[in-house]
């Protein structure tokens, strides 16, 4: 019988305990009419009540037992798709979150293109009522209807010569660029090798801009921009194993069976005590139940 199913770990942030939050426990055989001793790693039968094991966080979750039509027994271990844990589940929340910043460039991006290809349709129109206001607005002042180079009316006037073709390339390259970034988030998202290799590759090819933009005019938002894809460009050539480093894709394979596969539920199941009747269970990694 099980007197205690106690903690293995310290108490701090589970990934497990965050995603079965979000999408639930993990339960396998709770259609099953019976168990077998060979099932206890995942569901066990104590004082009349079954107890199924959470697959992802490892939580003990009493369950009756099936009352109409059911599967003679739980699946087999080959027939069991094990969800993500430990360390594989960090990598996929850390992508995720590059996904989601990847994302959000996508809509700046497209915002900008759609302006400047609107822009380089109805330039000569806007042109036209960009100095009808102009001039409106200094005559109306009082001041002089041209003014010396400078300002924000020579700037704009700057922008207006700008010919229609630049405006259309450029308004291609943004939008062909928010397309890359899309593809990254979607990659990342699902969890994908290729996208991994695409955003280190797009990500470090701005930093040497990066850092020139710094050099010759730094901000703060430049600041925190450099940082961010640092960060990014050293966890996935680091933790991720790119091109090869530290085993590369082998060596990240290995991990994730160490980690999320049958070992590791192994290795954290408790082993029942010798008492007549359960008392206490504490489930999950940060001992929930």
């Amino acid at each position: 019988m099980i007197d205690r199913l106690r903690l293995r770990r310290g108490h701090k942030l589970s990934y497990e305990l965050l995603d079965c939050a979000w999408q639930g426990h993990v339960l396998v055989g709770t259609d099953a009419a019976a168990i077998r001793s060979t099932d206890d790693l995942f569901v066990r039968e104590l004082a009349g009540l079954r107890w199924y094991r959470c697959l992802r966080c490892d939580t003990w979750l009493p369950r009756p037992a099936p009352l109409g039509p059911a599967r003679p027994y739980p699946p087999e271990r080959s027939e069991i798709a094990l969800p993500l844990r430990g360390r594989p589940l960090r990598d996929r929340y850390v992508l995720r979150l590059i996904a989601v910043e990847r994302t959000l460039h996508v809509a700046i991006l497209a915002v900008l293109a759609v302006a400047v290809l609107v822009f380089a349709a109805d330039k000569s129109l806007l042109h036209q009522d960009f100095v009808r206001i102009v001039t409106d607005l200094q005559g109306g002042v009082g001041g002089p209807v041209h003014t010396a180079n400078g300002g924000v009316e020579h700037q704009l006037t700057r922008l207006f010569a700008i010919s229609t073709r630049n405006l259309e390339i450029t308004g291609a390259a943004l939008a062909a660029y928010a397309i890359l970034e899309g593809v990254e988030a979607v990659g990342l998202w699902l969890g994908q090798r290729w996208a991994e290799y695409l955003t280190f590759v797009s990500t470090a090819l701005l930093v040497p801009l990066e850092v020139y933009e710094i050099g010759h005019k730094p901000t703060a938002l430049k600041a925190i921009t450099l940082a961010i894809n640092l960060a990014i460009v050293v966890y996935l050539i680091i933790a991720k194993r790119l091109f090869g480093l530290r085993g590369g894709a082998r060596a990240e394979r290995d991990r994730q069976q160490v980690d999320a596969g049958w070992p590791a539920i192994e290795r954290s199941t408790p082993r029942p005590t010798k008492t007549s009747h359960v008392t206490d269970v504490h489930g999950g990694r940060d001992g929930a139940t």
